[in-house]
C-alpha cells in the first residue's frame, strides 16, 4: 500500500514563496502535485517521473520548480512569485511502477492573500 505524507502548506502574501514536500513509499514512477480550488476541477500542477521527465501546467511555468529524490521517494514543489489564483488545496500524487492505480495525499491548503 502506497502512503503519501505531505507538508509545507500555509498562508502567504502575493509574491511570496512556499515549498511543499511529499514522502512516498514503494517503487514510484510518477510523482507530482495537483490542486483544486473552490468550485473548480482538480488540475495538474507539476509531474516528474523517475527518468527526470517533467510536466508543468502553463499557469505555473517559470514560477514553480518540481524536484525528486529517487532514492528517498520524495518530491518537492518550490513555489515562487505566488499569486492569489494559486490558492487551492494541493495534493501529492503517485503512480507506482507497473501499476494502473494512482494514490493521493490528504491535501494541504495553500492560501495566497494579503
Amino acid at each position: 500500500q502506497v502512503q503519501l505524507v505531505e507538508s509545507g502548506g500555509g498562508l502567504v502574501q502575493p509574491g511570496g514563496s512556499l515549498r511543499l514536500s511529499c514522502v512516498a513509499s514503494g517503487s514510484i514512477f510518477n510523482l507530482g502535485w495537483y490542486r483544486q480550488a473552490p468550485g473548480k476541477q482538480r488540475e495538474l500542477v507539476a509531474l516528474i517521473n523517475s527518468n527526470g521527465g517533467i510536466t508543468y501546467a502553463n499557469s505555473v511555468k517559470g514560477r514553480f520548480t518540481i524536484t525528486r529524490d529517487n532514492a528517498k521517494n520524495t518530491v518537492d514543489l518550490q513555489m515562487n512569485s505566488l499569486k492569489p489564483e494559486d490558492t487551492a488545496v494541493y495534493y501529492c500524487y503517485a503512480r507506482p511502477v507497473g501499476g494502473s492505480k494512482v494514490y493521493w495525499g490528504q491535501g494541504t491548503q495553500v492560501t495566497v492573500s494579503s
